[in-house]
């Protein structure tokens, strides 16, 4: 498929970036590495008639302790995350769910901040992010505003971003105690028929769930129970509730339920918990 016609700009710096996305009025689209919105463009899903790639801004590549918070850049690439020692040391949750992203290609090219806009539910590291109760940092040319990852995914493929807006740091707590992470693929490089993430900080053990719903979820009802001095088995046999998984070929809705327990069940016994 070929995708319509388009213009192309190549930010030199965040600044012009956010001035030519505030003059584009809701226009354009934002390209990093790619991975979600050129396949889009080539079905004619999206038609942006114009593009400003942000690849070049390397000052948005970097892992950092930021207090009692890891910062991230947003154009980090997964090899960079699953490689960062700072990060293995501070959220090894979230070093170890970016190098079972895809494969190879796509963890060398795609990027944090590209997978959280992109918003699918289906994805890991939105799961991973709303987990440990991370924040986003979202700029526009009017200034920064900070959004909880618990607010940011709205819908399908719809997150909190403003048409103005660009995601430039996300931010996760430093890690206390244990955690898992588990996912059930077809092949290795799929997307995710059900993930589980589980991690510990400060704030308490976060559960999310990846492919239930619309949005990535909370395990709200198994973080209760965990909280309430549960064991494992006892909080993972909640893991669905308030979920709608969807049924389509890999899958169906009650499986997925079943999966999300079992898998849930073995992220926290991985954890510790």
């Amino acid at each position: 498929m070929i995708p319509a016609a388009f213009d192309y700009v190549r930010a030199g710096s965040l600044d012009e970036a956010l001035e030519r996305l505030a003059a584009s009025e809701g226009e354009a689209k934002v390209l990093a590495a790619g991975h979600s919105l050129l396949p889009l463009m080539k079905l004619r899903f999206a038609n942006p008639p114009l593009l400003i790639d942000i690849g070049p801004l390397t000052e948005l590549s970097y892992v950092r302790e930021a207090g009692e918070e890891v910062a991230i850049g947003a154009l980090t690439r997964h090899h960079d995350l699953a490689n960062s020692a700072e990060l293995a040391e501070l959220a090894p949750l979230l070093a170890h769910a970016a190098g079972k992203v895809g494969d190879p290609q796509v963890r060398h090219r795609g990027t944090i901040g590209g997978s959280l806009v992109h918003g699918d539910p289906a994805s890991d590291l939105p799961a991973v992010v709303l987990a440990l109760g991370g924040s986003l940092v979202l700029a526009s040319s009017a200034g920064e505003r900070v959004v909880a990852a618990g607010e940011f995914f709205t819908g399908f493929l719809e997150t909190a971003l403003a048409e103005d807006e660009l995601l430039v740091e996300v931010r996760v707590p430093r890690q206390v105690g244990g955690w898992g992470f588990e996912k059930f693929t077809r092949r290795a490089q799929d997307w995710a028929i059900v993930g589980v993430a589980v991690g510990g900080t400060a704030g308490g053990v976060g559960v999310a769930l990846v492919n239930m719903g619309t949005t990535p979820l909370r395990a709200s009802a198994t973080e209760a129970r965990l909280a309430a001095g549960a064991g494992a088995e006892q909080a993972a046999a909640v893991a669905d509730e308030g979920c709608e998984p969807i049924s389509d070929l890999n899958a169906s809705g009650e499986y997925r339920r079943h999966l999300a327990r079992v898998l849930t069940a073995r992220a926290l016994r991985s954890a510790g918990y």
